[in-house]
């Protein structure tokens, strides 16, 4: 198993090295994260997390992690300031146009790995679009997933993430993980609250959205209060197994098409 970073490489070392690699590109978000988190939040824990997965994936996986797209689909806090978002349509343009580009340089496995919320179905979209449309010649496997949604069955798992909100938005989760990684990007007095306010009518099948608007809660979600280190660090080495063994996954599911 060999890690690699694509910022890192000649373009002659790329291209010798993604035919038979998996490329794993993060994509998060440079928002707001209520008054208590720092903008980065999202690339951030990212970062880390694809960090200790590359390390951690099966010993026949060689890895290729690109740079991480820090700007996504936020126009929703934008009434907040100290956020830098794309409209929708531009993002998932942003998306389909990096895909293209590691195919042509030579990809045949990549996946889309997510750390804001915003991104996820768009994510989803891209790697389908993008994927359908390859010739019969040139076969590709993408895939794409949110670090919570990947890491779903082991968090659900544990009693320490029992009555906690995964991810929330600069709630518990999210503030916990930053205070494992970098405390010293959590102000202090974090904000409490008794009851999720984000969390408006449930119909089973549907998404509802624009019910309780984010300017409402102050843009976070549960409380950030009961964040600890002890719960983030064991969040970020859950997600980090997880993102681990599905690089595997996907390396394994592409070996046809590498």
């Amino acid at each position: 198993m060999s890690v690699m970073i694509w910022n890192g490489m000649t373009r002659e070392a790329l291209g010798s090295a993604l035919p038979d690699s998996v490329v794993v590109l993060p994509t998060a978000a440079t928002e707001q994260h209520g008054p208590h988190l720092a903008t980065g939040h999202d690339a951030l824990v990212l970062d880390e997390i694809v960090r200790r997965a590359a390390g951690q994936v099966d010993v026949r996986t060689n890895v290729v992690v690109a740079p991480t797209l820090a700007f996504g689909s936020s126009d929703h806090h934008l009434p907040f300031g100290g956020t830098l978002s794309l409209r929708s349509e531009t993002y998932l343009a942003v998306v389909k146009d990096l895909l293209r580009s590691m195919i042509e340089s030579g990809a045949r496995r990549v996946l889309v790995v997510n750390g804001h919320g915003g991104n996820h179905e768009l994510n989803e979209i891209a790697v389908r679009d993008v994927a359908l449309v390859q010739p019969a010649e040139q076969p590709v496997v993408l895939a794409a997933g949110s670090w919570w949604a990947i890491t779903a069955k082991a968090l659900a798992g544990r009693e320490e993430f029992g009555g906690v909100r995964v991810p929330g938005h600069a709630g518990q989760l999210e503030t916990a993980m930053m205070l494992a990684l970098q405390p010293e990007l959590v102000e202090d007095g974090r904000p409490a609250r008794e009851h999720d306010p984000s969390l408006g009518t449930r119909i089973a099948g549907l998404r509802v959205e624009g019910e309780v608007p984010w300017r409402q809660f102050d843009g976070f979600t549960d409380s950030p209060a009961l964040a600890t280190p002890a719960l983030g660090a064991l969040a970020l080495d859950l997600a980090a197994g997880a993102l681990a063994q599905a690089i595997t996954r996907v390396a394994d599911a592409g070996t046809a098409a590498a």
